[in-house]
């Protein structure tokens, strides 16, 4: 075979493994390749070139199924069966492209060629693309370091989103987040030397359907007066990963034209220590016009997502989610690849189990479990930021945020890690997008047929 042909990648299973000639059987038993799932074996030829690839076959093809393939073949070119259905063919070459992902922009001498995948006539190569581009930017953001990533860098990130799709950025920054009647957002992000902001981006048919995306924009988070210890400090520059994912999301829906009337809110602070930090105890007022008490001002993500959540139930959205990286007790429950999501009504909570289950985009629901509000209470302010109780942590931080949701809105709050502690095909180490596919499917589903 010509080395500038492509190789072709089949999938077998150890019951056809005797089926092929006897010298390549010979060459699959002294490589150990027994077709297990996800194994793979290469394949000379007769001259010694590469001639195909072998990869052990599930009983059914997943979007990891080649995930780990483009970081461990020759950086040559590779085909797909042509008699895979258009599902699996978009499904195998999503993982493929996702497996690709490499965060190369502080290496100097930076890996080189990477193995490639002709696109399947029959897969959706256009949404594959814009997946990966979303996810891409969604992975870039958490990996960059804070001191690349505050909150005018992702102001600048929103701009470009904002000007490659036409759409409509307004920022409100520093002391004018008071004056505007965002009081909590101003409070976290008023000790940081990168003034906090509120970003606020509005694209499509003002008569399409609502959809309002927020995310925490925690761009570093030490804890503030609270102080996090050193470990618990380490991986804070992803804490602006619920920003991260609705600029992914927002990417996804304005590339692919969804009719939609989208709106993105991030609250973008860094939560830092100086002599105007807020302080354990004191009292903030919301936009809502309730009052809170600080508890500890390590949950300050929830403070800043609570006032961005009332804006955006002003327009009455058909639908609003939000994207946090929140809480610790939801990665005790549920690990660090699961994220938890919470949500106020049922037919949604339906739909998005469904779609989890099928997009290889897991999400799990958890309860906004009612009783567990008393324990936000607070003896100076209408409610405390913080639970009095060591447990069900997850759950009461979303009951804290539920406050600021109108019960006729339908919500979503996910609160997931947004980053990989261990690589798996597809997934890399580090920040990761978690969930994303998952309501993007549910607002085409939802707001366009599917189609």
């Amino acid at each position: 075979m010509s080395a500038s042909m492509p190789i072709p990648i089949q999938f077998v299973t150890p019951q056809q493994l005797q089926d092929y000639p006897q010298e390549t059987q010979a060459w699959m038993q002294a490589t150990g390749f027994k077709a297990d799932p996800g194994s793979y074996c290469l394949i000379p030829s007769v001259g010694g070139a590469l001639d195909r690839v072998l990869v052990g076959r599930a009983q059914s093809l997943d979007t990891w199924t080649l995930g780990q393939l483009p970081q461990v073949l020759p950086a040559l070119r590779y085909t797909l069966p042509d008699d895979l259905s258009p599902e699996d063919s978009t499904r195998l070459m999503l993982g493929w492209r996702l497996g690709q992902y490499r965060f190369l922009k502080y290496k100097q001498k930076a890996n080189g060629a990477i193995a490639e995948l002709i696109p399947p006539a029959n897969a959706d190569v256009a949404y594959v693309e814009t997946a990966i581009e979303a996810i891409t930017l969604t992975r870039d953001l958490i990996n960059t370091p804070a001191s690349d990533m505050g909150p005018a860098e992702l102001e600048a990130a929103a701009h470009v989103l904002a000007v490659t799709y036409g759409a409509d950025l307004t920022v409100i920054t520093g002391p004018d987040l008071e004056t505007e009647n965002y009081p909590m957002i101003y409070a976290v992000g008023r000790a940081s030397a990168s003034a906090p902001r509120l970003l606020d981006m509005r694209w499509g048919d003002l008569d399409a359907p609502r959809v309002t995306l927020v995310g925490k924009g925690v761009c570093f988070d030490s804890g503030g007066l609270d102080l996090k210890p050193s470990k618990g400090m380490l991986m804070m520059k992803k804490d602006m990963g619920g920003a991260a994912h609705v600029l992914g999301l927002a990417l996804m829906i304005m590339k692919l034209r969804l009719p939609i009337c989208l709106r993105v809110l991030i609250p973008a602070v860094e939560n830092s220590v100086s002599g105007n930090a807020m302080r354990p105890l004191d009292v903030l007022h919301t936009r809502k016009g309730i009052t809170v008490e600080v508890g500890n001002t390590d949950a300050e993500g929830r403070l800043v997502l609570a006032d961005a959540l009332w804006e955006a139930t002003r327009d009455h959205p058909h639908l609003l989610v939000d994207f946090a990286t929140l809480t610790g007790a939801a990665r005790v429950a549920l690990g660090s690849e699961l994220p938890a999501f919470f949500c106020n009504d049922a037919d949604t909570i339906q739909a998005l189990n469904a779609i989890a289950a099928t997009t290889d985009d897991p999400l799990w629901n958890l309860p906004l479990h009612t009783p567990y509000r008393d324990m936000l209470g607070s003896k100076v302010a209408d409610l405390s930021n913080v639970s009095n109780s060591a447990f069900g942590g997850a759950i009461t931080a979303a009951l804290f945020l539920q406050e600021f949701v109108t019960p006729e809105t339908p919500w979503i709050h996910i609160d997931m890690m947004a980053w990989n502690l261990r690589s798996l095909p597809g997934r890399p180490e580090g920040g990761e997008a978690m969930g994303l596919r998952s309501v993007f499917e549910l607002i085409r589903q939802r707001f366009v047929g599917g189609v």
